[in-house]
């Protein structure tokens, strides 16, 4: 065995259970955009205002975004370009550049929903403004991505979601929780009255453009030889199982908020629509201890969902430039700041920074279509993927889903146009 044999084989990935841990944390990383404010309050809101019966709806989302997402981290294994770097490519000029703009207003328009979420839970632990706080996240997220590599940024990343999946469970130790209802809820579709705008809210939530673009851009960072096509079976392989970890516990998690709520507010008839709401009703109904791991369970998300918010953006801004993201590198650094301090300013422009979240929510439901469908165009291209492009049974698939993400989010911004 020559030389550069014996380095081959030591870059291929071992198989085993110990080879798999290697390749979980990108889809961890996706799954903070699953449990980020946004979802927060809406599952609040399904939970308070329908019980356990809208629980189908996690279990759909999370199905719809296994497919999406993992066909997406196809596209950075197998290429080893993100959804960003591969747009530039393999597109027209005149066609990547609007579509990466676009992109790049959707992480601002993300960037804004994740640091005031942050900010609204500073203010439920130390009575801080929210501009102040918002202030203070933005800083906080800054300097921990202009400092970090992925791996440190992973393991932030996976000490926070594991804070937020235990404050809830803690959450729900305290209540009585009827857990045969639950199990129905979470398989049997069901459309109570007045419950559409809901659902369509929660799925329409799940998808959304910057996470399509972050985890294409997670997954091809650690690839180990394109030229290999055993290696990148494994891969493929590997990733799939990480994305099926990841986004079970975004349900587990995303069901917990509906099932506390459920076992919390619905019982009293109350129902929620804001964090700072809710926050304030548990205490009296649960105690104390529940308030403040609520607030800190919402810190930890807003912190969390900034951070891959500005690695999105680092990663659309640097790949119009055909670059990886790299948290030293120029573009990325510009990215980050693009994402960021828009959306800061927005919510010190803004009379009001809740009125500012809706407009955000807009620029996403207007955006999302596009990176789907060029998402679907890149994996399907022979050209772009070789034998791994999609089959005809994925891209009707991924065409479905995309239809049906496009038409829910243009009833949504419609339904913020008129409401």
């Amino acid at each position: 065995m020559n030389i550069l044999e014996k380095l081959k084989r030591n870059h291929h990935p071992h198989s085993g259970a110990l080879e798999l841990l290697k390749y979980i944390g990108p889809g961890l990383l996706v799954t903070v955009g699953f449990i980020d404010p946004g979802n927060w309050a809406t599952n609040l809101a399904a939970g308070s205002e329908f019980g356990y019966a809208l629980l189908w709806v996690v279990t759909f989302s999370s199905i719809m975004l296994i497919i999406i997402q993992h066909n997406v981290a196809h596209l950075g294994i197998v290429t080893g370009l993100c959804l960003s770097e591969a747009t530039t490519q393999y597109l027209p000029k005149k066609l990547s550049r609007p579509i990466l703009i676009s992109a790049m207003m959707a992480s601002i328009s993300t960037s804004l929903a994740e640091i005031l979420g942050g900010a609204i839970a500073l203010k439920m632990l130390f009575s801080i403004p929210i501009k102040a706080g918002a202030v203070i996240v933005t800083l906080a997220c800054l300097l921990m991505l202009l400092s970090n590599t992925y791996s440190k940024i992973e393991r932030w990343i996976i000490m926070f979601v594991s804070i937020i999946g235990l404050s809830f469970l803690y959450e729900l130790a305290l209540v009585d929780v009827n857990w045969q209802e639950a199990a129905v809820g979470w398989i049997k579709p069901s459309f109570p009255d007045h419950s559409l705008l809901i659902v369509m809210s929660v799925l329409g939530a799940v998808v959304m453009p910057h996470n399509l673009f972050l985890h294409s851009e997670v997954i091809q960072s650690r690839k180990w030889n394109l030229e290999d096509k055993t290696v990148i079976h494994k891969q493929l392989k590997y990733e799939f199982y990480d994305t099926l970890l990841s986004m079970v516990i975004g349900w587990g998690i995303n069901s917990a908020m509906i099932i506390l709520a459920a076992s919390t507010f619905f019982q009293e008839k109350i129902a929620v629509s804001e964090l700072d709401q809710a926050q304030q009703l548990l205490v009296p109904l649960v105690g104390n201890n529940a308030g403040v791991i609520f607030a800190v369970a919402l810190l930890m998300a807003g912190i969390s969902s900034t951070i891959t918010s500005g690695i999105a953006g680092a990663s659309i801004f640097a790949g119009i430039f055909g670059e990886a993201y790299h948290h030293k590198d120029i573009h990325s650094k510009i990215g980050v700041l693009c994402s960021f301090l828009p959306a800061l300013l927005l919510i010190f422009v803004v009379d009001d920074p809740f009125r500012g979240l809706i407009l955000s929510q807009m620029v996403l439901s207007i955006q999302l279509p596009i990176t789907i469908f060029t998402q679907v165009y890149l994996t399907s291209s022979k050209k772009v993927m070789g034998e791994f492009a999609n089959s005809r049974l994925t891209n009707i698939v991924l065409l479905i889903l995309g239809t049906i993400v496009s038409l829910l989010n243009l009833f949504l911004l419609i339904q913020l146009i008129i409401g």
